[in-house]
């Protein structure tokens, strides 16, 4: 591989009390948590939009469970959509066009500088000691300095190269597959079946639906790794949200593999409408009105923190000295990395479970908290904690924490967790019981 050498002196555009790579659910809420407790906050979006699969990725219902006085409470509400449960048998996908208004409101904070269409390109460190990041946008390359970072990217892109160790994927290496949600109007309420997933027993006449599409697959009439197909109600009638195209053996890290991918997934969203067109009764008139900007990515790096967290642990209901999200509640949802599909016969449910303080500390970096999926757990484990609602709780909990390090001049690991915990329940978040 051909190397060169490259230095640049680039301005320092700003100085921080915490800097937030990532505006997606886990980013939106630590930036929030920050400002409100007094920090000074510069909040990093790659796109020209916040949100991350709220908006750009077009992914609903808002899945998963946390413990009551959270902000998922606070933007379930600002969504429309309140009655969101645990799985999604009652959930619907809310208004993504309006959510780009709404999420843009509810960051639009007087402490908090939101830099759009702007990448994390490097990291600035002293040693061991996360000092900020470099950035690219369209005038170019500067500095953000900050006293802490949350690394909110989903990819673990700040941790890994501040030189934190990560893992990607379960032991063969192979992820679980990319996905492009859409959205179809035109569908008749009467007739029009509902499918959350793999886990609805729903019946077409006398069949299992998912039973059916698979029959259907298996006769040609659907590609197999199509046939589990999940159609959510959405907010507006006549409309159904669509997750169900798939691409496998996916890296989303690995820039050489992006483009085919969503390409591949652009044209299964026709595939797909042409069997609803033919085969499902309520959807003969549907049509494809708006999709995912960027492709849906479940899986990537998992940054290892000073605790791992077990899926063993999350089915028992674990409970930690050191928690600070409580009572996460979702399926081990591994969708299949080698083909259709779950990638287990039986579904694992979790009792609801605590992720410790320790889950947010990438091991050998200083002044670093990740939240979202990129958190330190095994790749079943991920399964579970990396859905919308859990990312939510564990942002305001990190941004929460970074705001704390930054006026008391300490590191993530110095700080007094107790004090932590205290701060969450005086807010109202529940954390114990």
């Amino acid at each position: 591989m051909e190397r060169i050498n490259y230095t640049k002196t680039v301005e320092v555009r700003g100085r921080y009390d915490v800097i937030v790579a990532g505006s997606g659910p886990a980013g939106i809420c630590a930036a929030v948590a920050a400002a409100r407790e007094g920090a000074k906050v510069a909040l990093v979006e790659r796109y020209g939009v916040v949100g991350g699969n709220l908006t750009a990725g077009y992914v609903g219902p808002i899945l998963g469970m946390v413990g009551k006085g959270t902000m998922r409470d606070e933007l379930v509400e600002l969504l429309g959509v309140p009655q969101n449960d645990m799985i999604g048998r009652t959930g619907f996908a809310h208004d993504f066009e309006r959510a780009k208004m709404t999420l843009a409101q509810f960051v639009n904070h007087p402490n908090i500088d939101v830099f759009l269409q702007t990448t994390v390109a490097d990291v600035v460190k002293e040693g061991d000691t996360l000092r900020g990041v470099i950035v690219t946008a369209g005038e170019g390359t500067f500095a953000l300095l900050g006293a802490v970072t949350v690394d909110a990217t989903g990819d673990g892109l700040v941790s890994y190269l501040a030189g934190a160790p990560t893992e990607k994927g379960r032991e063969d290496g192979l992820m679980q597959p990319v996905t492009l949600e859409f959205t179809i109007s035109g569908v008749d309420e009467e007739k029009g079946v509902i499918c959350i997933g793999d886990v609805d027993d729903v019946r077409l006449g006398d069949e299992r639906f998912l039973d059916y599409c698979k029959r259907l697959s298996l006769e040609g009439e659907l590609p197999e790794r199509l046939a589990a197909v999940r159609l959510h109600p959405t907010v507006h009638k006549g409309c159904r949200q669509v997750n169900t195209t798939q691409v496998n053996g996916v890296d989303m890290t690995r820039v050489e593999q992006i483009f085919s991918a969503d390409l591949e997934l652009r044209e299964q969203m026709f595939t797909l409408v042409d069997f609803f067109h033919k085969h499902i009764p309520g959807y003969e008139q549907c049509r494809v009105i708006s999709s995912g900007t960027t492709t849906g990515v479940r899986e990537t790096r998992r940054v290892m923190g000073d605790y791992v967290i077990t899926a063993e642990e999350m089915a028992a209901g674990c409970r930690f000295e050191d928690v600070i999200v409580h009572r996460a509640e979702f399926i081990v949802d591994i969708h299949n990395p080698a083909g259709s599909g779950q990638a287990e016969e039986h579904i694992q449910y979790c009792d609801p479970y605590d992720l410790p303080y320790r889950c947010f500390t990438p091991k050998g970096v200083e002044n670093l908290y990740t939240a979202g999926r990129c958190i330190s757990g095994t790749h079943r484990a991920h399964a579970s904690y990396r859905v919308m609602s859990i990312c939510m709780a564990m942002g305001e909990a990190v941004g929460t924490a970074a705001a704390m390090c930054a006026a008391e001049g300490c590191t993530p690991r110095e700080l007094d967790v107790k004090r932590l915990q205290n701060r969450l329940t005086d807010k109202g978040i529940e954390l114990y019981g």
